[in-house]
């Protein structure tokens, strides 16, 4: 009747009510079978009423959601680097790091340049059809040192270290080192390419010149005894300094280890049967346990193909809880399920992956 749909409505609102939700589905089910709606069908009814009513809202939420939605994929779609431009400008904001969005938006065929106080502004910038990272992304940098640094560069360009150091008198030695760290100091030399190491020597060296009868003599530059970092040293690096890389994802330097090993990649997981038993690894950038999920977690793990969500049941989180809560990098077995191309891994087992020291963060809980 119109009164009992009502009734289903209020149960659906901001305060749902799981007792005033039983009584009306054993109404429901009562007239159900009045119209001859037995079995899987009418279990199959009540099912989907009731997962509506674990996340649905009003239509004028919907609606304004929906608009939202839409442009900020056709923007995404049409303008990537202006969007993923001003979605980095505007952090902290939304679900995902800027780290994931860097990642996602390489994987959309965007290329996104590292900071290089010879191009960098303070704020993500674009050039062409580029996306240049700003200087706002190293951590402990000021504003007004970036800045002083732009005014700077537009009189003329910088020729060296020193030169960098002695025309911008505001730069710290700390914000000095942390350039440094990341390789924002990577192309400062006309003649050939500064590697990290090398441009912390420098520092090291233009620092030590006091007085003012120092201050304004330019040395020449002069190659550090220190190794190159690896890869993998400059990836902790960029982490540590920007919590982001636009080098490979951290992922990627371990897949032959962990494919020889039957880890698959998240983009692998859409040519799986549904019930099939996998195993997929990847950082974690999402955690979450929500309060209707009755005790389930669930997680978001990236690789450097994307994301792939895992379903936590409560025995298992309650196995593995510390694991799950502060392990970075997971490994995790369960069955494979494809709803609706909805896809998913029901886990089974969680481990923590120890493949690499860089700082990933993740939106935990929330």
């Amino acid at each position: 009747t119109g009164g009992e749909a009502e009734e289903l409505r209020r149960a659906f609102g901001f305060k749902r009510s799981e007792r005033r939700m039983k009584e009306v589905e054993i109404k429901l089910r009562h007239g159900m079978e009045k119209n001859g709606i037995l079995g899987d069908v009418q279990d199959q009814i009540i099912h989907s009423i009731t997962s509506f009513a674990l996340y649905g809202f009003p239509e004028s939420h919907a609606a304004s959601f929906a608009l939202i939605a839409y442009a900020s994929a056709y923007l995404k779609c049409h303008y990537l680097a202006a969007f993923t431009a001003a979605m980095l400008n505007n952090q902290p904001m939304g679900f995902y790091s800027p780290a994931t969005l860097v990642k996602d938006a390489q994987r959309h065929g965007l290329k996104i340049k590292p900071i290089d106080v010879t191009k960098s502004d303070w704020l993500c910038t674009l050039e062409r059809d580029d996306l240049r990272l700003g200087m706002r992304y190293i951590k402990g940098m000021r504003q007004s040192s970036a800045h002083a640094i732009v005014r700077e560069r537009a009189s003329a360009p910088f020729t060296s270290l020193d030169n960098l150091a002695c025309r911008v008198p505001e730069l710290q030695k700390r914000e000095l080192v942390l350039l440094a760290e990341v390789g924002a100091l990577n192309f400062l030399s006309p003649e050939h390419r500064i590697h990290r190491r090398d441009a912390l020597w420098q520092v090291e060296r233009a620092c030590r010149r006091t007085g003012p009868l120092l201050e304004k003599i330019e040395e020449p530059d002069r190659s550090s005894p220190l190794e190159i970092m690896t890869s993998e040293e400059r990836l902790v690096a960029d982490f540590h300094g920007t919590g982001l890389t636009v080098g490979p994802h951290p992922m990627a330097y371990y897949r032959d280890e962990l494919s020889a090993k039957g880890v698959l990649r998240a983009i692998d997981l859409a040519n799986i049967r549904n019930g099939t038993g996998v195993c997929i690894a990847g950082a974690v950038i999402a955690r979450q346990r929500p309060g209707t999920a009755k005790g389930f977690v669930f997680l978001s793990l990236e690789d450097e193909t994307g994301i792939s969500n895992a379903i936590i049941t409560p025995d298992i989180f309650e196995q593995n809880r510390f694991t799950i809560a502060e392990g970075r990098f997971l490994l995790i077995e369960g069955r494979l399920q494809n709803l609706d191309n909805v896809i998913s891994v029901k886990a089974a087992s969680v481990e923590v992956l120890l493949v690499s020291e860089a700082e990933v963060t993740s939106h935990d809980f929330h």
